[in-house]
């Protein structure tokens, strides 16, 4: 049988209007509405379209978002300087610094900068340290969107076999560190790895973050595993792809998310979750 569908549309709409009825709560109580800043810095389309759909995903859920757009050439000291005023800034809860940065800039002392209560992100290396101790606070968005993909989906992960396609800082590490969290035996493949397609076979659980069109061929996926494509690849036609083959993989897994409307919009919803919780932090801050 064709593997079934996993709606990451559906899920998302679902974790959007938690959080919303969950903001309306905190105002009936006569507690803060939670803000988000997003700092852009340049015109970089791709990011433009990112930083709309945060913008409008926060007015929908009833959160503040300030929008912050910098100019191409800002220098590293002057985005430095304005991390430090949102740091400061009580009606701020979380802070994105959207990436890519432009060239000339440093993004690692940027992240390091932010305070970690207003990581939303989650990529300051104490949140992902917390997460490698088994003790979450802010946890990087797409890999927590997609163990809510799962747990939405009634998919028990305890004890699988699971493979991580891709290594990068954003979802590679911290999607293996939240499996293993959640009881998966799990390896993550890379740029070394050998016989990549060994690895994939084995897997009861697939998790694809490369960025690489049809890098994992269907015909590797196990029968019955759950297969989880992060990979978003825009073709010459404008059509999105993932990292793998999906008609081909379809056929052989129990469980499969599409490319668009899979992963994709559970990170946005991710974030306003952790928008959300930082200020319930802010909230235990401030009594």
């Amino acid at each position: 049988m064709p593997a079934q569908l996993i709606d990451g549309k559906a899920i998302a709409e679902k974790v959007r209007h938690q959080v919303a009825r969950q903001v309306q709560a905190r105002h009936q109580d006569g507690r803060r509405v939670p803000g988000l800043a997003v700092v852009l810095v340049g015109e970089d389309p791709a990011s433009e379209v990112y930083v709309r759909t945060k913008h409008r995903a926060c007015e929908e859920a009833g959160i503040h978002s300030f929008r912050h757009q910098l100019s191409e050439n800002t220098s590293q000291q002057a985005l430095e300087t304005l991390v430090d005023d949102l740091n400061a800034d009580p009606t701020v809860d979380g802070i994105l610094v959207q990436l890519p940065l432009p060239q000339h800039l440093d993004e690692r002392p940027i992240l390091e900068r932010i305070r970690t209560d207003k990581d939303v992100d989650g990529f300051h290396p104490y949140n992902l340290g917390r997460l490698a101790q088994r003790l979450p606070m802010l946890r990087p968005c797409t890999p927590k969107g997609v163990m809510t993909l799962l747990q939405e989906s009634g998919l028990k992960v305890r004890g699988l076999n699971a493979t991580v396609v891709g290594a990068s800082n954003i979802v590679g590490r911290p999607m293996a560190l939240e499996l293993m969290l959640a009881g998966c035996t799990t390896t993550v493949c890379h740029r070394f790895t050998h016989d990549l397609e060994e690895h994939v076979r084995r897997a009861d659980l697939l998790v694809a973050a490369v960025g690489n069109p049809g890098l994992i061929k269907g015909e590797w996926v196990k029968e019955g595993a759950i297969v989880i494509d992060v990979g978003i690849n825009r073709q010459e036609n404008g059509h999105l792809i993932g990292d793998i083959e999906f008609e081909p993989a379809a056929a052989r897994a129990s469980h499969i998310t599409p490319v668009p409307g899979g992963v994709g919009p559970m990170t946005v919803a991710s974030l306003l979750e952790n928008t959300l919780f930082a200020a319930e932090l802010h909230d235990g801050m401030d009594q």
